[in-house]
């Protein structure tokens, strides 16, 4: 089965929507799919108001018809509601495609923390947006539910995987750094809420891994906070293994990605009990959830290292692929105009 994915998020965006789907094309053979992306590679851009550095396409709409044509995709999935999204979502209603859809990012939340925008609004459009599709995805069980409460349907599971070859233990950084050291990695932005970590009175270091519009902000108000930049592949997966915990105090992720890469590389995760990290950790003891994230961090400081990197171990990205692949074939193009059709060029 050859999937077609509009997606607005792409590289050089470093967040988990990119690092989902490049991972999800590496493991698409091994169970059947091929994957091909519609992203906005060769489309002019504008940047996205109040991020510096996040770009959105201007996508052409006899462009995107020519690259669906041209793929010749036995289903379409729609990964983001961007301006992409929408205009793929539009080329299939308009021919009549069936269409699937995911769920990555809680958009209401960021616009209504950026400008005070109520979130029930942008929901109303992002249901609508999920609508037309025959399946909208979601990470998690928690955040199917918080869906379904808001008039979302047809909704179903897609979780997520670890690459436990690259992210592991072994080859930890050398951090000249007091002990304990608290790491966080993601976005340097508002709605990653780490402001609540960088504020915490905790022993040792805190260390943060990442670049966004509120890096220069949160140095100049957290100066004893250390600031390393982005980092990629081998060498994030260095740094995070030399931490003694993650930090993760997004109260708007809807999965948190980069928690499966720090247990895969040994390191317990503190974080408050929402959605993401209720369901990434949950019961299991690879990671302390309190409504109190100081506590939190203290407890993980007694979590097993190895127990973390076993509980990772289990979760890899074929069976999230697999998951994909099951929804995705619910929406499978019939007899499309293209079968016979020779492909554009």
């Amino acid at each position: 089965m050859r999937v077609l994915i509009a997606t607005d998020a792409w590289a050089p965006q470093v967040n988990g929507v990119v690092r989902t789907l490049t991972s999800l094309q590496k493991s698409a053979s091994r169970v059947g799919m091929e994957i091909v992306f519609l992203s906005p590679e060769g489309f002019s851009t504008f940047p996205l108001p109040s991020y510096p550095g996040l770009n959105l396409a201007i996508p052409d709409s006899r462009e995107i018809a020519r690259r669906i044509e041209a793929a010749r995709p036995d289903a379409i999935h729609v990964a983001t509601e961007g301006p992409i999204g929408h205009a793929v979502r539009s080329y299939c209603i308009k021919h009549r495609l069936p269409f699937t859809t995911s769920f990555t990012t809680k958009f209401p939340e960021y616009i209504a923390a950026r400008f005070f925008v109520p979130a029930t609004w942008s929901y109303w459009v992002l249901r609508r947006f999920h609508a037309a599709g025959r399946v909208t995805m979601a990470s998690t069980n928690s955040l199917v539910r918080e869906l379904r409460g808001r008039g979302f349907r047809k909704l179903g599971i897609w979780s997520r995987g670890v690459d436990t070859e690259l992210f592991t233990p072994a080859n930890a950084a050398e951090l000249d750094l007091p002990r304990p050291i608290f790491l966080n990695v993601g976005r340097v932005a508002v709605e990653k809420n780490l402001e609540a970590f960088l504020s915490l009175d905790l022993p040792g270091s805190k260390v943060v891994i990442g670049a966004g519009p509120q890096l220069e902000e949160l140095k100049a108000k957290f100066p004893e906070a250390h600031f390393l930049g982005e980092r990629h592949g081998s060498d994030l997966a260095a740094y995070i293994a030399a931490a003694d915990v993650f930090v993760f105090p997004s109260l708007t992720d809807t999965y948190g990605v980069v928690q499966l890469e720090a247990l895969a590389c040994g390191v317990p995760v503190a974080a408050f009990p929402v959605t993401g990290p209720r369901d990434v950790i949950g019961n299991h003891d690879v990671g302390v959830l309190d409504e109190d994230l100081r506590a939190a961090c203290l407890g993980a400081l007694n979590v097993s290292r190895e127990a973390c990197r076993n509980f990772a171990l289990a979760r890899s990205w074929e069976a999230s692929a697999r998951q994909f692949a099951r929804n995705v074939s619910r929406a499978r193009i019939r007899k499309p105009k293209w079968s016979t059709a020779p492909a554009t060029a």
